[in-house]
């Protein structure tokens, strides 16, 4: 499955489109396993609203979903039973021992899946780079690691932008040649003359 990272949609298409695709990206079936098993781009920290969707694409691929636990660092409610499609799915929560920024799912004899959580605010460019690099069968890196790296990149990344602005309100690259170049008056004399050919 590959990453759907996709702009806001506009304000008449905003609940329609918010309830029914997640933006999720999951690692090639059949990979290694490594630290993350792919990302999941929510739209907000509702867990209520954000799980059916998510159940919904999951549950064909990885068997029903029943249980699911979070870091508490990262959602403001915790409901202990959120209703999905022909189900209930168990919320539980670890501060402690699971990472803050991933989502763990269960499903009964089938296995147990861990998801980066790509916070709901972040920008496309930076949720591209994070559901990619979650998604890579390689990936050797923590949840936590991989938002800090992604906010790392995203303040080097408009750092080089404000540069840039600036450089651009002083003239940009026509101050540069001025300033670098020193002027050379212009002149005209005389040259002497060369004697043509014999």
């Amino acid at each position: 499955m590959t990453a759907t990272v996709s702009h806001p949609p506009t304000t008449e298409a905003k609940d329609r489109f918010s309830s029914s695709s997640p933006r999720l990206s999951l690692a090639p079936a059949g990979s290694a396993p490594a630290l993350l098993d792919g990302a999941w781009w929510p739209r907000s920290r509702d867990l209520v609203a954000e799980l059916p969707a998510l159940t919904a694409v999951l549950d064909p691929l990885w068997g029903r979903i029943t249980r699911v636990t979070v870091n508490p660092t990262q959602w403001p409610v915790i409901p202990r039973k959120v209703p999905v499609a022909g189900h209930v799915l168990n919320v539980g929560w670890f501060r402690d021992e699971q990472d803050p920024h991933e989502l763990l799912l269960l499903s009964y004899h089938v296995g147990r899946w861990n998801l980066l959580v790509v916070p709901p605010q972040t920008t496309p460019d930076s949720a591209a780079w994070l559901m990619a690099s979650a998604s890579d069968p390689r990936g050797i890196s923590t949840a936590s690691r991989l938002v800090e790296e992604a906010t790392r990149l995203r303040t080097l990344h408009d750092a080089d932008r404000a540069v840039e602005a600036v450089w651009d309100s002083e003239g940009g690259m026509e101050a540069q040649d001025g300033a670098a170049r020193p002027r050379i008056p212009a002149m005209t004399a005389a040259l002497p003359q060369q004697p043509m050919g014999r």
